[in-house]
């Protein structure tokens, strides 16, 4: 890691100071000593350069610094490398021999393994900037060098670290590179590496594609484990950042280190276990990814769905080991499109260490040990080959007897874009020389010179490449040096013969037209994690169900939360919202319902029993009238002023039955009338029973000697009292209806589920005034009727009237507090009480008993009686 950054901060050197460099570079030295990286050459009129990590890790040397150091050593041979490679060669040789694209012109290669370690691959990048040659014409080991490039463009490296360091140092002598499989989205940035172009589409773009796969399945709890590079850490970090957009969240962020320490990979997958995340993106090579499933392994983890970087999502040496399927089955993730090259596995096959092309060769031999694990000993480079532990090759091996990675053409991805790298640099060689004098893209519109070609005037051809291939790809790139992003979506599926294959179940493209989905998947093929066909739920806190809302947890990530339910009136979409005030939510809180509609209702069990109480009080007047209307003859009749009390019983049907427009759904009619008709029929009443008390009291203070009064208490007088009191009502009602009617209104309580209808007075005063005046009657009635209590006469109506002006007067005192503290319909019900209550005690106090004496004590019914001034039972 040390090492890296030291080269990565030479190469920003190198960058920030390249005139000074390539000055200096003219007049270079190898340092005696040196030693020259091994090299797979071959001759032509271009060379091209080709960086491979061949092997997959460096053993650094130890360090006496007494003594020379000795050559580091590459292990752990990569046979998938080792394909991109001779896919490089293949297509080169291919064109040769085609000769259409490039027609008198041999490409030839210059090819170093990087060994999967930076300041390896920068070393090769700097070989490749050098020839050397002796004075005699002749490649030396220690020599004076000429710093020219020797190859005008470098085709790799592999991965994004590797590739990091070398673009910083030939982006200072705009040399292009084209690198096949680097993808870091850090590559992008054009400032920093002004020459570097790839194949491979930048993890921006797999990273947009993963979180679409994230998005579509529902996953909000979704953890990250990346490799210690470029690579890794880039696409981890840059996906974690686009998942929060989203409002999922990483449930752990590990690093995979590059020593590759088992307690520090435990500790992961402890952190994991832990996490309670069942989908885990693990973006890394294959090295790192398997080194983090070895561990797994070993600490029995199961039950995680993973999603794979394109770097392994079909690796081969995870999906071949029999070990990794149960814990892999079911893995999931984005590669770049693949194809099927004609001619590239017998090309493949062709090697052999005793051929005559492997002279020179210096990859074949490791190749050729590492395949058939044994040790070839004296071969055709004159050299021995002796590894201690394995029998010597029989030199009969046959590669197309060995099921492995390196001749497995089924998933040219990789490789396929090693193809297209070596066919968009020959594209752009055959536009420079089909350059027309004078139509030049240079200065004075000057064409390149093809004898002795520039790196930086290859950089703008190879930068304008657009053609169309043979597999019907469009090969161009775009202003960042990338590709067109496409991918295809593979699952990992364990077949009944044991063997893991790659499904393809999806594509993504970013090339697609707006308003089409970039993500297309195909679910019914997918099987999952633990051989399951359902996709499985990942996140921190179950989705809160219907009618409930998410309540954040305090010191843990948005995403974990609990589910508290909404409150009375509230719905649940994303958060709980209060419904509109004409609305109430349902019993499961999912939406909003009209309120329930309320009002005194015929229908209801109180409106029933009030109309009950009203109806069968206007049918006891009614009795009444007829009882005193048969017997309008008798004495007791005749004593209490007929006329009147006919008038009174005639009011007192009219406040029972005005008690009904009191009930039923308010409209503007009967808010209109059932105020009026109570207030005028009530006073009519009143006034009624104030001429009747009159009349009482007048006529027994008309026998005093000389007094003259009755004559204006006469029957014409009495109308005209009940006239003008109840005129007076009239008016005060009349009045109210054109300034300020009662309207029909809706209360909508906020916290109550029901919309209640009732009648708004309109105007309060107006209403004050009409209660005001009939309690002014009721008491100068009460007043009256007391004053004439104790009167002469058995039959004394005053104190009739006492009684029910007492139950009056207790009957709307009682009501206002309980009118004005009584909710909803219920107020109305305290009106229909008190009218009902008030007029049931006038017509029982009144007339209850002269009905009693017409039909129960017909004896008392005589003048004589009513006359004597002795007591009786009833009075």
């Amino acid at each position: 890691i040390w090492g890296c950054d030291i080269f990565i901060f030479l190469s920003y050197l190198l960058q920030t100071t390249d005139k000074f460099l390539f000055s200096l570079f003219q007049q270079c030295e190898v340092i005696p000593g040196s030693m020259s990286l091994p090299v797979l050459e071959k001759k032509g009129n271009i060379v091209l350069g080709g960086l491979f990590s061949l092997h997959d890790m460096v053993l650094e040397p130890s360090l006496s610094f007494t003594t020379m150091p000795p050559a580091p050593q590459c292990t752990r041979f990569n046979f998938r490398t080792f394909r991109w490679m001779q896919t490089m060669i293949f297509a080169i040789e291919e064109i040769n021999r085609e000769g259409k694209l490039l027609p008198n012109i041999t490409l030839g290669y210059k090819i170093y393994d990087s060994c999967s370690a930076p300041h390896q691959a920068l070393k090769a990048a700097m070989e490749l900037m050098t020839s050397e040659k002796g004075e005699g014409g002749e490649e030396e080991t220690y020599s004076k060098v000429t710093c020219h490039g020797t190859v005008p463009v470098v085709i790799g490296d592999g991965g994004s670290t590797q590739s990091l360091v070398v673009a910083h140092f030939l982006g200072v002598f705009h040399l292009p590179q084209v690198s096949y499989f680097s993808s870091c989205a850090c590559l992008s940035d054009k400032k920093e590496f002004p020459a570097f172009l790839r194949t491979m589409p930048s993890d921006f773009f797999q990273v947009d594609a993963l979180v679409q796969l994230v998005k579509h399945f529902g996953w909000t709890w979704v953890g990250v484990i990346a490799g210690d590079d470029a690579y890794g850490r880039g696409g981890a970090n840059i996906f974690a950042d686009e998942v929060g957009k989203l409002g999922a969240c990483v449930a752990l962020h590990e690093i995979i280190p590059k020593n590759r320490a088992q307690n520090t990979i435990s500790s992961i997958v402890s952190k994991i276990r832990s996490s309670a995340a069942r989908v885990i993106l693990v973006f890394a090579v294959e090295q790192d990814a398997a080194a983090l499933f070895d561990e797994a392994l070993r600490e029995g983890l199961t039950g995680i769905q993973w999603l794979a970087s394109e770097a392994w999502s079909t690796a081969t040496i995870l999906s071949i080991p029999r070990k990794y399927h149960h814990i892999l089955e079911g893995s999931m993730g984005f590669a770049i499109r693949r194809a099927h090259i004609p001619g590239l596995q017998n090309f493949l096959l062709r090697l052999n260490p005793s051929s005559p092309d492997a002279l020179g060769d210096p990859f074949l031999i490791p190749f050729w040990e590492e395949l058939f694990q044994c040790s070839l000993g004296l071969w055709a480079d004159g050299q021995k080959h002796n590894v201690q532990g394995k029998p010597p090759c029989s030199g009969k091996e046959e590669l197309g007897s060995v099921t492995n990675v390196y001749s497995d053409v089924s998933q040219l991805r990789i490789s396929y874009n090693v193809y297209k790298a070596v066919y968009a640099i020959a594209h752009a060689l055959k536009s420079m020389r089909s350059c027309e004098k004078g139509k030049g893209p240079f200065t004075q519109e000057t064409c390149p010179d093809t004898d002795t070609i520039q790196p930086w005037q290859l950089l703008h051809y190879i930068k304008q490449v657009k053609y169309l291939n043979s597999f019907g790809d469009e090969i161009k790139f775009d202003k960042n040096g990338d590709p067109a992003a496409m991918y295809d979506l593979v699952n990992w599926q364990l077949r009944p013969n044991g063997k893991m294959e790659f499904v393809t179940i999806g594509k993504f493209d970013d090339t697609t037209t707006v308003g089409k989905q970039k993500l297309q998947i195909q679910e019914q093929g997918i099987i999952w994690n633990g051989n399951q066909t359902k996709a499985p739920l990942s996140v921190c806190s179950n989705i809160c169900p219907a009618g409930t809302r998410k309540a954040i947890k305090p010191n843990f990530p948005i995403c974990c939360h609990d589910c508290v339910v909404c409150t009375a009136g509230e719905i649940n979409a994303i958060e709980c919202v209060r419904c509109l005030p004409e609305f109430w939510s349902n019993a499961e809180r999912t939406v909003c319902i009209p309120k329930e509609v309320e009002f005194l209702s015929f229908s209801d069990t109180i409106g029933i029993t009030l109309m009950t109480g009203s109806l069968i009080g206007s049918f006891c007047t009614c009795v009444v009238i007829f009882i005193l209307s048969y017997h309008r003859t008798t004495a007791i009749v005749r004593a209490n002023n007929s006329e009147l009390s006919f008038l009174l019983l005639f009011s007192l049907t009219l406040c029972f039955l005005c008690s009904l427009t009191f009930i039923g759904r308010p409209s503007d009619w009967s808010c209109m009338l059932r105020h009026t008709a109570f207030g005028i029929t009530f006073v009519l009443c009143i006034s009624c029973v104030l001429g009747k008390t009159m009349v009482v009291l007048m006529a027994f203070r008309s026998t005093l000697p000389g007094s003259n009064v009755m004559k204006w208490f006469g029957p014409l007088h009495q109308k005209t009292v009940i006239t003008f009191c109840t005129l007076v009502q009239v008016i005060i009602c009349t009045v109210w209806l054109v300034v300020a009617p009662p309207t029909p209104r809706q209360l909508m309580p906020r916290e109550s589920a029901i919309v209640i209808l009732l009648c708004d007075e309109g105007s309060p005063i107006a209403f004050a005034l009409v209660l005001g005046y009939i309690g002014l009657l009721a008491c100068l009635c009460l007043l009256l009727a007391f004053l004439a209590r104790k009167l002469p006469d058995n039959f004394n109506e005053a104190k009739l009237i006492t009684f029910s002006m007492l139950i009056f007067c207790a009957v709307w005192v009682a009501f206002v507090p309980a009118y004005v503290s009584s909710p909803g319909k219920y107020s109305i019900v305290t009106e229909v009480f008190a009218i009902l209550a008030s007029s049931y005690g006038l017509l029982g106090c009144i007339f209850a008993p002269k009905c009693f004496i017409i039909l129960l004590r017909p004896e008392k019914n005589t003048r004589k009686h009513l006359m004597s001034k002795a007591p009786t039972d009833i009075f």
